[in-house]
């Protein structure tokens, strides 16, 4: 079965554009868990300018008596008071994303350049906390066997390229899905896990929910874009209902 982690970064957003507390996070949280969400995600950024600190405790509260039944999810970049609260909040998984300065939102998976011992150092020490790591990566086999020699659990794939491809049409999704499956079976052969995300939506799931040995996809935007009309417990099953193949 694939996991849907449900991103409510979005809901942070809106609720910071006002100031106050409405929406309220964690009722997100609690009604795309109670519609069948296996997960939740957030990627609190060094500016606040969505999740807070505060949001990652309360949902870690929140989500504690659920634990082993619901993951929490914890996205961003390896910056010290980032990696102080993983390690004081200790959720299921945190995956480590590469961040430029300036940025709206993840453009890329970390280089096969990055150095190797400071980073491995980060790996290894957030597994002895007991968390297990995802690294953000491009659908490359370069950067695949960079996550192997980082030692991290799983990878994230980062979806943007197939997402635009998909929108291009049936041609460029096949050929990029090809090359996203080729970058899973690595993974696989490699001990890894394959998780998912970005720009992921009813429509490209179709057919990248067929990719070999995917285990959970996390997905943010288009699930609260479609909620704004009709209703988050809905979005998150119709999500569910395609990624099991319950609908075309």
């Amino acid at each position: 079965m694939i996991k849907l982690s449900v991103n409510v970064n979005k809901v942070a957003t809106i609720r910071n554009s006002r100031g106050g507390s409405a929406p309220s996070v964690l009722d997100a949280a609690g009604v795309a868990v109670e519609a069948g969400a296996h997960g939740i995600t957030v990627h609190p950024r060094a500016d606040a300018r969505h999740i807070t600190f505060r949001d990652v405790e309360a949902l870690a509260d929140a989500l504690a008596p659920m634990r082993g039944r619901v993951e929490f999810n914890i996205e961003g970049d390896p910056r010290p008071d980032l990696l102080d609260l993983v390690r004081r909040v200790r959720p299921d998984q945190c995956t480590l994303v590469p961040v430029v300065p300036g940025e709206v939102t993840s453009q890329a998976g970390w280089p096969s350049t990055t150095p190797r011992d400071e980073f491995r150092a980060v790996v290894d020490d957030l597994k002895a906390h007991g968390i297990r790591v995802s690294l953000f990566v491009d659908a490359e086999v370069s950067a695949i066997d960079w996550a192997a020699r980082m030692g991290g659990d799983r990878v994230e794939l980062y979806t943007e390229p197939f997402a635009r491809a998909f929108a291009h049409g049936e041609a460029a999704a096949t050929a990029s899905f090809h090359r996203f499956a080729e970058a899973a079976r690595r993974a696989d052969d490699s001990g890894l896990g394959v998780n998912a995300g970005h720009d992921l939506d009813l429509d490209n799931l179709t057919l990248f929910r067929t990719l070999p040995h995917l285990a959970e996809v996390s997905i943010g935007h288009a699930i609260i874009s479609r909620s704004l009309f009709v209703g988050l417990a809905r979005t998150v099953r119709e999500y569910l209902a395609v990624l099991h193949g319950d609908q075309a």
